[in-house]
């Protein structure tokens, strides 16, 4: 599948850079896959969109402090980003930087520690991922050393940082947020419980593919990085229950999208790498189960695959040749998310992190 597929151009204007006050006063485009009908709305109207008995899942994963800036000992400046943490001294992360090679020792900033913080670099990972060894476990020392990993596309400081948070976000690990999710509030969480939706939660770490693009020609070359997930046995119970009573499962984000597909085909009995999951028949889960997981999931969505749990998508505008959009492809059809972008971009909608939302039915 050629990658150009899911090319397209966007005025720059449009790349949402601050977020918006209150977060659900953004605006919401509903596309609905049957009839193929898009309609504009506001996000706090996604109450009524909703039916009592859906259950809306979410990804509670945090955004750490994953941006570190260092020097080389030769004096050179250093910016390193924490994608996944090995052991307690090991981290797999991105780096800039010139001749950034194993053996290389970077410094981080001294301030109230007897001696400054250093992380050796151990293994060259291609491109610019970096396998590193730090002098000392780095994680209590973010909060006072690192810096909210904004993506490159966003050009304006962040004034309150906890903008770049869920409100329901609560396990530290990712590398940046899963943005679907920051369009709600307390109030509405509250309107929806109160309407009868359930709400539950999953975990999954973003790291390395929210920040690299693809740069293959034919998607199914694209190498997909294995992130972490998590969905609990209860979580699973409640979601296999609300589906045998007729709700719709509704996934914030393609985050969350991934953790439960990943569950629904652990369901239908895969093992191993998931990435050729478009290959798998989808026979084997008849009436859509999940099951509970804790792994370092490769799924790897796009036109072809097979949903298995999921009804209902909540998401946000995402970048050109991307497999966000790939995703988003795959649940809508290439052809109505076009359509939808399209519209998106005449109606002046606002893209990417602090952008718009998308209610796929």
């Amino acid at each position: 599948m050629d990658v150009r597929q899911f090319d397209y151009h966007l005025p720059p204007e449009l790349i949402a850079q601050t977020p918006i006050e209150p977060r659900h006063a953004s605006r919401l485009m509903v596309v609905n896959r049957d009839t193929g009908k898009i309609t504009h709305h506001t996000f706090a109207d996604l109450v009524d969109l909703l039916h009592s008995g859906d259950i809306l899942v979410a990804n509670d994963s945090r955004v750490i402090p994953a941006r570190l800036f260092g020097r080389k000992e030769s004096g050179g400046k250093v910016e390193i980003l924490l994608l996944k943490q090995v052991d307690p001294l090991t981290w797999e992360v991105l780096v800039g930087g010139k001749r950034l090679r194993p053996g290389v020792i970077i410094q981080l900033p001294s301030t109230n520690y007897p001696s400054p913080i250093t992380l050796t670099i151990k293994e060259d990972l291609g491109e610019a991922r970096r396998l590193v060894e730090f002098s000392e476990p780095i994680a209590p020392h973010l909060s006072e050393l690192g810096h909210t990993p904004l993506p490159p596309y966003i050009h304006t400081t962040l004034d309150d940082e906890e903008r770049y948070q869920t409100v329901f976000s609560r396990i530290d690990g990712s590398a940046a947020a899963p943005t679907a999710g920051l369009h709600f509030t307390s109030d509405i969480l509250l309107a929806l419980r109160d309407k009868g939706v359930i709400l539950d939660y999953v975990t999954l770490h973003i790291g390395l593919d929210t920040f690299k693009p693809v740069t293959v020609e034919q998607v199914e070359s694209h190498p997909i990085h294995r992130e972490f997930a998590r969905l609990s046995a209860e979580t699973a119970r409640r979601i296999n229950q609300t589906k045998l009573a007729g709700g719709r499962l509704v996934a914030v984000g393609t985050t969350a999208m991934r953790t439960l597909e990943t569950a629904a085909l652990r369901s239908a009995g895969q093992t191993g790498s998931l990435k050729e999951a478009s290959t798998f028949d989808p026979n084997l889960c008849p009436w859509k189960s999940v099951i509970a997981i804790e792994e370092e999931t490769d799924l790897f969505i796009y036109p072809g695959f097979t949903f298995r749990a999921v009804d209902t998508l909540l998401t946000n505008f995402h970048l050109p040749k991307s497999t966000l959009l790939m995703l988003v492809s795959a649940f809508a059809g290439i052809d109505l998310i076009r359509r939808a972008y399209e519209e998106a971009i005449n109606e002046k909608y606002r893209f990417y992190s602090f952008g718009d939302a998308m209610l796929i039915l």
